[in-house]
């Protein structure tokens, strides 16, 4: 009996040695095909060149859709069609202005409207500031103190944060919500200290969110240093001397059709099984939207091309998609996760690839156990670790794929996880440009990518 045993076990072992070694062929034939082949970087140029900004509604979105289409299309995807979605359609109109008055001096300050907000009257604002650095802080001043005056959210990025994106989601609710809670204390503006890690003179954009039944007032967000140099002026003088003034022209039309662009190679084994990766393809207006999230939605497409390169059929069907209006609504997320309810479509993991193009280190499991943790890691590792890839940690999954956990409970979310240092020095700002990104980092997030696929493909998530 014990001897039976031993045979098994050995048997056993050399099953996993072999396929283990299967694997690793595999992964290298993904990365050789990335690193020396990889169409991911000069697509991006293309889309940030030749189409530009892609916020929800506008000309640019339309024309992203109509040509990442074609663009699936052209490798030979065995379906690639669009998936109609309804988005918000604002506007930011002409460029903004703004400068603190000291006195009868104006300094001019870097200032942009943040998304969603409504216009400035059209000669301006002008108002005193009340300085806080959080939504408590605000809450504790109350209407007596707030009434009448522009908020000045000064809550800084908190640098301690090894991981950035822990210091941007800190201090993103006065960003988020900090506008519509100086509303509700009879506030006329508010200006926000640019989320980033970076201390210069390019203010960063993003949503902020309204609330029913409050009146909503005009809000944008500072450079970090003209942050500074404001909070240094209201300590040094008199508040009553220091006024704050901007002026900003933006609207929001009625809601404009658009699209998720979906590419899909249909597996061998389980047609009727998902496996998604994708990123978004809107972008902020202020410039090119390359980290955000023009890296994303190439390299979703990178990987079904580099599949069908190498010869590789999935057993599942996988799917690139291209997800419309994750900056301000999430709308298409939120389309493509009722959809796959709809059709009863039975979906295995999504990997969310927007945290930028840049090096490679690992993947994040949304609310997945220590055990399932112990166990990936135990098994995938060592596959992930010669590519420098291979932190495989709790953590978010990402915006765009989140409604699927809400429809399609079984699902596994996953979040590509780049280093993450430069990313928030860039984040919805004029730096977010083609030129940033590095075609090598890039290529190596794509192969990575396509490896996790794989694996899943190959394995699933059964832990």
């Amino acid at each position: 009996m014990m001897k039976k045993i031993l045979l098994l076990s050995i048997a056993l072992l050399s099953i996993t040695l072999c396929s283990q070694a299967q694997d690793s062929v595999q992964i290298r034939k993904f990365y050789d095909e990335a690193l020396v082949n990889g169409q991911c970087y000069e697509n991006l140029r293309y889309l940030c060149k030749k189409i530009g900004q892609r916020l929800s509604g506008s000309a640019g979105a339309a024309k992203s859709v109509d040509w990442s289409k074609k663009l699936m299309e052209s490798y030979g995807f065995d379906k690639v069609y669009l998936q109609e979605v309804m988005v918000p359609h604002w506007l930011r109109g002409a460029k903004e202005q703004a400068y603190i008055i000291d006195g009868k001096k104006r300094i001019a300050v870097p200032l942009v409207a943040l998304g969603m907000s409504v216009a400035t009257p059209a000669a301006g604002i002008t108002a005193n500031i009340v300085e806080v650095r959080s939504i408590k802080e605000l809450d504790a001043l109350g209407e007596s103190v707030i009434k009448g005056k522009i908020v000045f959210f000064n809550g800084p990025f908190d640098q301690r944060f090894i991981e950035t994106g822990a210091g941007y989601g800190a201090a993103g609710i006065q960003r988020f919500a900090g506008p519509a809670a100086a509303a509700k204390y009879g506030a006329v503006g508010a200006i926000v200290r640019s989320i980033s890690s970076a201390l210069d003179d390019y203010p960063h954009t993003g949503g902020t969110v309204y609330v029913d039944g409050v009146k909503k007032i005009p809000a944008a967000a500072i450079s970090t240093l003209a942050a500074n140099k404001l909070s240094n002026m209201l300590r040094l003088r008199k508040l009553p001397l220091i006024k704050f003034y901007f002026k900003q022209n933006c609207q929001t039309l009625p809601d404009a059709k658009s699209y998720n662009v979906i590419g899909e190679i249909t597996g061998s084994e389980n047609p009727n099984k998902f496996i998604t990766v994708g990123g978004h393809l809107d972008s902020w207006d202020l410039a090119e939207g390359a980290h955000d999230d023009g890296t994303g939605v190439m390299q979703s497409a990178e990987v079904l091309r580099i599949f069908k390169a190498t010869g590789y059929r999935p057993k599942n069907s996988v799917r690139a998609v291209f997800f419309m209006n994750e900056e301000n609504g999430h709308k298409g997320g939120i389309k493509y996760a009722e959809l796959a309810a709809a059709n009863k479509e039975e979906h295995i993991a999504a990997i969310e690839t927007d945290e930028g193009g840049f090096t490679p280190r690992g993947f994040s499991f949304q609310g997945v156990s220590a055990d399932f943790l112990k166990d990936i890691n135990k098994k995938w590792k060592g596959l992930l670790e010669p590519y420098e890839a291979d932190r495989l940690v709790a953590g978010g999954g990402g915006t765009d794929i989140g409604p699927l956990k809400e429809t399609i409970p079984s699902i596994v979310l996953i979040g590509f996880r780049p280093d993450s240092q430069r990313y928030f020095d860039i984040h919805h700002s004029t730096n977010d440009v083609f030129e940033n990104v590095n075609k090598r980092e890039l290529e190596l997030g794509a192969a990575a990518i396509t490896a996790l696929v794989y694996l899943i493909d190959q394995h699933g998530l059964n832990f």
